[in-house]
């Protein structure tokens, strides 16, 4: 059945706002060779996104051109900003942006682990709206992307109670939806998030399919199956923590990962690594403080194999070796063809802790696996909720007039 006019003019709107969003500020007869649609039809769209305050023009293709044909429209990215939030076991990271992408203010708020749950929203909460005021008032703001360690339930899209979480986790979607009554509020994982950041920006730009592997404070697993993010009839995809695998004292619970794979790669696990080497080891027992740790460890050995005799060799021998393990059982069941090391420690690793992951991989399993360190890091979790956080705006942007719902609750 062919498509009705409106819903051809709405197909026709997206595409063109796609177009604008990837290359920049275009002219008509652009958009008419880059979308393959008439002149007259490219004329109409123009007109009727222009009407819609969605573009305007922003200048002329060039100084030998003039008139309507040379007009180079671009999207109003000021129409609508967005606010992506890394929430953290130890505070929450802000980034405002506008529309496109284009990042306009930034906040943090550290918070104790002693902090009560009221006081904790309350900081993270002014760390938002310090960051969306920086950025042009709470008027703008549209969407509010979290990511967040943890399960997010996928029937409601709420956090769900997982143990070892602060609680202020929980409440704090709640309460920005409070504060924030015209803006939309979304959770999603955080593994998750910064899959879809490398797959977007980072090392998995080529993969359809792949596994990142977080690891950081503590560990997680994100899967991408033929371009889609796979979250599980629980949301729970990935938790890979809660693994039961050889060299730990105990097996993991319901509500506690310990004697889990999160007791092998884990922040805290890779501190005591180390200075059962003779390291020195982080000061706080976090991501960014296991990172340092690795880093300078990859610097010391040079990139020289895993056969190197130093304390640092060994030490990061043992840490391919456990890695390999959280990795091997998710490549026997998945066959991604590729791991991505993610989180700081993954980044902070890079291609040497990478390599060292694959050898071992490829002596535990038949299944080709290339394992690639993150270009993101730490930082994949905020730029994934910014992204998300543009899609779902944008979606309804620019959906066609009559179809648009502004969203007001959490999830």
């Amino acid at each position: 059945m062919p498509a009705s006019p409106s819903t051809a003019r709405a197909l026709n709107d997206r595409l063109a706002l796609r177009l604008l969003q990837q290359e920049g500020p275009l002219t008509a007869g652009q958009l008419k060779q880059l979308t393959g649609l008439s002149r007259p039809t490219v004329a109409d769209l123009v007109e009727r996104l222009a009407a819609a305050g969605l573009i305007a023009v922003v200048g002329e293709s060039g100084v030998q051109r003039r008139g309507p044909n040379a007009r180079l429209y671009g999207i109003v990215a000021d129409r609508a900003h967005l606010a992506a939030l890394d929430v953290r076991t130890e505070g929450v990271l802000v980034l405002v942006s506008d529309l496109v992408g284009r990042e306009l203010a930034e906040a943090s708020a550290p918070i104790g682990a002693d902090t009560g749950t009221g006081p904790a929203v309350e900081q993270a909460v002014a760390a938002v709206e310090q960051a969306v005021k920086e950025a042009g008032g709470a008027d703008r703001l549209h969407t509010v992307g979290i990511g967040a360690p943890g399960l997010i339930d996928p029937a409601t899209g709420d956090l769900r109670d997982s143990g070892g979480l602060p609680a202020w986790h929980r409440r704090l979607a709640t309460t920005l939806q409070e504060r924030l009554p015209g803006a939309r509020v979304t959770v999603e994982n955080e593994t998750n998030l910064a899959a879809l950041a490398e797959q977007r920006e980072g090392v998995a730009r080529d993969r359809d399919t792949f596994v990142l592997l977080w690891l950081g404070h503590g560990v997680g697993a994100a899967v991408v199956l033929d371009g889609t993010l796979r979250r599980g009839a629980s949301g729970g995809t990935g938790e890979i923590g809660f693994l039961p695998v050889p060299g730990t004292p105990s097996l993991p619970s319901a509500t506690d990962c310990d004697g889990g794979f999160h007791s092998l790669a884990g922040a805290a696990a890779i501190g005591a690594l180390a200075r059962g080497h003779g390291l020195p080891a982080p000061g706080p027992t976090d991501g960014p403080g296991a990172a340092r740790t690795v880093r300078r460890a990859v610097a010391r050995t040079r990139g020289e194999d895993s056969a190197d005799r130093s304390a640092e060799g060994r030490f990061l021998a043992v840490l391919a070796d456990r890695i390999a393990i959280g990795a091997a059982c998710v490549t026997a069941i998945l066959d991604p063809g590729c791991v991505v090391l993610g989180g700081e420690v993954g980044q902070a690793g890079g291609t040497v802790l990478a390599r060292l992951v694959q050898e071992r991989l490829r002596r535990m399993s038949p299944l080709v696996t290339e394992v690639r360190a993150s270009s993101l890091g730490g930082g994949a979790v905020l730029r994934g909720a910014l992204l998300t956080a543009r899609e779902r705006a944008q979606d309804e942007l620019f959906a066609p007039p009559g179809h648009r719902a502004r969203g007001t609750a959490a999830g």
